[in-house]
């Protein structure tokens, strides 16, 4: 072999080396700087690269740098995206049965949540995301989420009436604002800050470390604490993407998914009660809710639901009920 040879075949081979000792795999998240998901996420990426020497490098783009939740699961099932901290309402868009999680006052805290979903309810929903492409690394947290609007406080049922509230494209959160006698619309959460400053809805609906993260509380008066959902962050992995993963890579990475969600969920608890102080200070108005009434008129969702999902209702009501 002469040296002009040599030295394109070497360069070659430096290149091919340098391809597998770092791979670069790009994460989406929708959150803000700050919030808990984006945290975890930065947390996965620096796990990762200690787990795997090297080889694999998360590159993380936060506010939907590489798309909204939408965007970035289309993106994960042709295989362009390789990862993802979605939003469980967007994906319950593609893989309906997430929205079960979501069932309205289901769980009395975040720890009952966690126990729940870490049970055979994720095994059941990372068979559902399987068949949409979607490999299931971890459920993180995304809080119980609250009321919060421009007009009065939330305290009954009927004080939602005439109340354009803000959703995420997520047909159980419709359902049961719907019940409830808003008047619900979808809007992904990137447009939701000009939405509300504009008054194009009157209120949302999140958990407090979202309202904070984004600064939602800076043009919403009232927040009523109603505790009507929980929802989970999954963290998805591109089924193609994974497919070329080696084995030691696909532990590594399932390994820093559960280990940044132990994070995200420590930060998600302490976020519970922190911010309601600081939104307080703020000038916002918080107040307390009963919940039975609302849970009453939210009867008929669990009822839809059960007759679409049968199976997948029973198993995490009775895992809730435990």
């Amino acid at each position: 072999m002469n040296k002009a040879l040599l030295a394109v075949a070497t360069a070659m081979a430096l290149l091919s080396s340098n391809a597998w000792a770092e791979q670069v795999l790009r994460m989406s998240h929708s959150a803000a700087p700050g919030n808990p998901k984006a945290e975890a996420s930065t947390k996965f990426a620096e796990l990762v690269a200690a787990k795997t020497q090297g080889r694999v490098k998360v590159e993380v783009g936060a506010s939907s740098q590489y798309g909204d939740d939408t965007e970035s699961l289309t993106n994960l099932r042709l295989g362009t995206l390789a990862l993802s901290a979605n939003s469980q309402g967007t994906t319950s868009g593609v893989v309906p049965q997430f929205g079960v999680i979501g069932l309205p006052f289901l769980f009395k805290g975040l720890e009952q949540a966690y126990k729940v979903v870490d049970g055979p309810v994720s095994e059941e929903l990372a068979k559902h995301a399987d068949a949409k492409g979607l490999v299931l690394l971890a459920l993180w947290d995304n809080g119980i989420r609250h009321v919060s609007n421009n007009k009065r406080p939330v305290t009954k049922p009927e004080d939602l009436a005439g109340i354009k509230l803000r959703t995420p494209p997520d047909p159980m959160t419709l359902d049961i604002f719907n019940a409830l006698g808003a008047s619900p619309g979808a809007l992904p959460f990137s447009e939701l800050y000009v939405a509300l400053q504009q008054g194009v809805f009157d209120g949302q609906e999140n958990p407090l470390m979202n309202v904070y993260s984004s600064k939602l509380y800076e043009v919403q008066k009232f927040i009523s604490l109603t505790g009507h959902k929980y929802e989970t962050t999954p963290v998805f992995a591109s089924k193609m993407v994974w497919a070329g993963l080696s084995d030691e890579d696909k532990k590594a990475l399932k390994e820093a998914a559960l280990e940044a969600g132990k994070f995200n969920r420590e930060l998600s608890l302490k976020a519970d009660t922190d911010l309601r102080e600081k939104m307080t200070s703020a000038g916002v108005q918080i107040n307390e809710v009963d919940q039975a009434p609302f849970a009453e008129k939210t009867k008929s969702v669990y009822d839809k639901w059960a007759k679409d999902y049968p199976d997948l209702v029973k198993l995490i009501t009775s895992e809730a009920a435990k």
